[in-house]
């Protein structure tokens, strides 16, 4: 394959010249580059190069002006905001810099398509007008105001020129329009010089006169990037603006244009790859480069449609790429340094002397704050053990390690709103994680990237004083991070490319793999980000939707003129925004297929391989054994007894390893604090009870005192955590409410002559359980909510705050309850009765629940049913009831100390 740029130099060549005497224009720095380089391993004798310019540098020299970035012009264009006088009230530069960007966009474009910018303003504030017009008789200080604005932008954009013309800057637009009106100047001075313009397509107005007038001289030439075939085909986009020019320009009246190639009816194979979600086109091209040779390696390119993609292609890489080149670089916004920052600015945001405490475990949890803070992880376990919501800087000092103090000062410290705190901070924050990170590592060129960021920010805040706070910085900061890149060392004329659509403009491959050929992405789609109106673009010959597309298809086209093996790969896959849908471009190369052209569809899904779940095993070691032994001794608790019959896993984890779950802070409080809570304060009000009966003035005094007793719980219990408002203040009122609702019913039930008599509070129970297959001692322990008396009967009840219901308590065989944990309710108060019944024979017993989510069921009895459906139930307690359950007590804790009985998972069915 013969490449569009060596027939370039095989075409300058033929016209017995040196190509080494003229100027070599080119669309960008890269296709210069790769010229050099054929120049170089062409050369057969030392000679000077051409110089070799791109048309931005090309236009720089010719305009004798610096072409600024994006940041500065919007820090000078605020200074020409201020000094125009039409617009009477100024917004500050955080207002101004969210909507700057798109009008200087439109600057520019007014600039590079040479619009008279008179005609143009006139013409934009009577459209704005006519948008307002008859809205009301008496316009409003709103409308007169948006009118005013309209009515500025001539008196602004003549400020804004006159102001970088007198620092010899520019932004891109005015170059291009000062460069064109001295062309004329500059080819008559250099009417010698040979130039070459080489590989355009879409020219601006400004080009388009640049170019033309050099072309008036003979030695002047431009060579275009087509193929005949598209050349030929009036209706083809792809030579849509090469087939106007050709039209329009005078220079074509007389000299045909050499049309370089007629590539593109050569044999093609198309590989048409349809995937699921973009992770998938990155593992597919991965699978693809696996089977080329390295040979054929240095004559593909990867082209990205969206840059995205970048890093997942990284990753998928295959072990056979030896040589790679990444034509762009990684933006830095992709890398935790980045959000470490972001979260950091985002808690300053406002002035205030408490932190929320995910802002604060947000940065001390993040790799970098755990660099800087070397006690950052007990930080943060004292916030969740004290269960603290807001944190003062005094509290974080009184926490942080001494020699932690200073970068706490610097995280956690006020920054008062002030930009220049901010930026100095920021720098000082990234010194210290440099002193502590190794210097050989990709994260160390993104802090020196970030600082650089910084600094660069803190200058243009010194020259131009208009960041006042700290979220204008903040966006600064955002913007420049998304346009910060890392560059990937490389051979760039060697082994595989990776390149954006841009950089591929005058460059060929035999193979070519393009990636997210989707509707919406390639071509990108009509985009509104301007404030010119679609007919005022219209009258004034500035490029449409319709113009981009044809920039898209051309670019597209492009790549596969001299291509052999082409495979372009879509998500099928609706996301967002995302419709799923194949490119146009592909649906063009399906029905214009060419007879030399083959085209093959694939539709490429993941291989999902569903194994069967292997339910976990734990085999009962020596040590497993002795900790199960220490258990014994301790005593088996009716909770722990019924985690194993629920997956003994569970029990492993739990008592075995003694692992528990993560612990956080409380933010709202939890289920399991609400029972602690109202369990607590019926301990409180019902202890010094016992051995009395129950009156309505004992009841009556309790009630009076709910609110400051629940308020006391919740102090002790919700540690640190606010429960005067939002979801807390709600469930705050549910236990009074619990409480309130249970007092209630215990003063009915003694109004209505019933007597109740409180036994025992909140009593511990413990209990020696003789199992002769084992070889050491067992005892069972717990304690009991409540026992009482009601009319004579014994009663022993468990409290529940959630919902409990008849059947709940209620068994039919005995040896389920041991194997469902849906008889747990059943289990835990069987298991308290046994071990009130071993320290006091019980004659005449109940037990059960009280659930305070079903309280109108009143005391749910426990009792044993023949058969399910039956009313019949016995609910005393008796010594066969008592007899058979410790046969089954004892069968389950014989397996769980049975040597060999390993520790089984369940299958939990949810």
């Amino acid at each position: 394959m013969k490449s569009f740029l060596e027939e370039v130099i095989s075409t300058i060549s033929k016209s017995n010249s040196n190509i080494f005497d003229y100027i070599l224009i080119l669309p960008s720095k890269r296709a210069g580059s790769f010229l050099r380089n054929i120049l170089k391993n062409n050369a057969t004798q030392t000679s000077f190069a051409p110089i070799i310019l791109s048309i931005e540098e090309f236009v720089e020299d010719l305009s004798n002006l610096k072409i600024i970035d994006n940041t500065e012009l919007l820090f000078k264009s605020y200074n020409a905001y201020l000094k125009t006088a039409s617009f009477n009230e100024k917004e500050d530069f955080e207002s101004y810099s969210s909507w700057a960007g798109t009008l200087l966009n439109d600057f520019n474009e007014i600039d590079r398509y040479l619009i008279n910018d008179n005609a143009f303003f006139r013409y934009l504030t009577s459209i704005k007008t006519l948008e307002r017009w008859g809205v009301q008789d008496s316009q409003t200080e709103l409308i007169n105001n948006y009118l005013q604005f309209w009515n500025g932008l001539p008196e602004f954009f003549q400020n804004l020129q006159s102001l970088l013309l007198k620092e010899k800057l520019a932004y891109q637009g005015l170059a291009y329009r000062v460069a064109a009106s001295n062309v004329e100047n500059y080819a008559h001075f250099n009417r010698n010089q040979k130039h070459v313009f080489i590989g355009f397509n879409a020219l601006n107005t400004a080009e388009q006169s640049i170019i033309q007038e050099l072309l008036k001289n003979e030695n002047n030439q431009v060579l275009w990037d087509t193929d005949a075939y598209f050349y030929e085909d009036q209706n083809h986009s792809a030579s849509y603006f090469i087939r106007k020019y050709l039209k329009e320009w005078k220079y074509f009246r007389n000299d045909a244009p050499i049309v370089i190639a007629n590539n593109y009816k050569n044999p093609k194979s198309f590989n048409l790859i349809e995937v699921q979600k973009n992770i998938s086109q990155a593992k597919y091209v991965g699978q693809l480069l696996e089977n080329i040779s390295e040979d054929e390696l240095k004559k593909t390119a990867i082209v990205l449609g969206d840059e995205n993609l970048l890093m997942p292609i990284l990753y998928s890489l295959p072990k056979n790429i030896k040589s790679l080149n990444v034509t762009m670089g990684i933006s830095i916004k992709n890398f935790p340094a980045v959000n470490f920052f972001e979260l950091l600015f985002n808690i300053h945001l406002q002035s205030t002397t408490t932190y929320y405490y995910k802002e604060i475990i947000s940065i001390l949890n993040h790799p970098l704050g755990v660099l800087v803070v070397p006690n950052a992880s007990e930080i943060v376990n004292t916030i969740i053990s004290q269960n603290l919501t807001h944190l003062s800087l005094e509290d974080l000092l009184k926490f942080a390690d001494i020699n932690s103090h200073h970068v706490v000062l610097l995280l956690f410290d006020n920054w008062n709103d002030d930009s220049a705190i901010a930026i100095k901070n920021t720098l000082l924050l990234i010194d210290t994680i440099q002193r502590n990170h190794p210097s050989q590592s990709i994260e160390s060129e993104v802090f020196f990237q970030l600082k650089n960021v910084f600094e660069k920010i803190e200058a243009l805040n010194q020259k131009y004083p208009h960041l006042k706070s700290v979220r204008s910085v903040l966006r600064l900061f955002t913007e420049l991070a998304a346009t910060t890149s890392l560059d990937m060392e490389g051979d760039a004329y060697e082994g595989l490319q990776i390149m954006g659509v841009l950089e591929t403009r005058v460059l060929d491959f035999e193979n070519v793999i393009i990636t997210s050929v989707n509707e919406g992405i390639f071509p990108s789609g009509k985009s509104n980000a301007s404030f010119i109106t679609y007919d005022l673009k219209q009258h004034f010959n500035l490029p449409t939707f319709s113009e981009k597309d044809a920039i898209y298809t051309y670019h597209f086209y492009r790549l596969l003129h001299r291509a052999k093996n082409i495979t372009l790969l879509y998500n099928n896959q609706p996301d967002g925004l995302n419709a799923g849908e194949k490119s146009r471009f592909i649906r063009q190369l399906e029905v214009e297929k060419h007879p030399n052209h083959t085209i093959d569809k694939k539709i490429i899904s993941p291989t999902v391989q569903i194994e069967p779940k292997q339910l976990k095993q734990i085999i009962k070691t020596e040590d497993v054994m002795n900790r199960l032994q220490d258990i014994a001794a301790k005593g088996f608790s009716p909770s722990s007894l019924t985690s194993y019959i629920r997956n003994p896993i569970d029990f492993y984890f739990q008592k075995i390893l003694r692992l528990n779950e993560l612990e956080e802070v409380e933010e709202t409080v939890a289920y399991n604090t609400l029972g602690t809570i109202v369990h607590d304060a019926l301990e409180t009000f019902y202890q010094p009870l016992c051995g009395v009966a129950l009156t309505v003035h004992h009841l009556s005094a309790m009630k009076q005192r709910i609110h400051d007793e629940i308020t006391r719980q919740f102090k002790k219990t919700f540690r640190g955590g606010v429960f005067n408002k939002g979801k807390n203040l709600i469930i705050f009122e549910v236990a009074k409410r619990y409480i309130s609702n249970f007092i209630d019913r215990e003063i009915a039930e003694v109004t209505a002559g019933n007597i109740i008599k409180i036994l025992q509070i909140e009593t511990p129970l413990v209990m020696d359980l003789p199992i002769p297959e084992l070889e050491f001692p067992v005892r069972i322990h717990g304690k009991v909510d409540r026992v009482d008396e009601y009319n004579g009967q014994l009663r022993i009840i468990d409290f529940k705050t959630g919902s409990v219901s008849q059947a709940d308590v209620e068994i039919i065989n005995w040896k389920d309850i041991n194997l469902d944990y849906k008889f747990s309710k059943s289990f835990q108060v069987l298991t308290y009765a046994l071990m009130m019944n071993e320290k006091s024979p019980l004659l005449n017993a109940e037990a059960g629940i009280i659930s305070f989510k079903n309280l109108g069921s009143g005391f749910l009895k426990f009792g044993v049913k023949e058969k399910a459906g039956n009313r019949n139930k016995s609910q005393i307690i008796t010594n066969e009831t008592l007899e058979n359950f410790t046969v089954e007590l004892k069968k389950l804790i014989r397996e769980i100390c049975d040597p060999n009985i390993p520790f089984i998972e369940k299958e939990i069915i949810q």
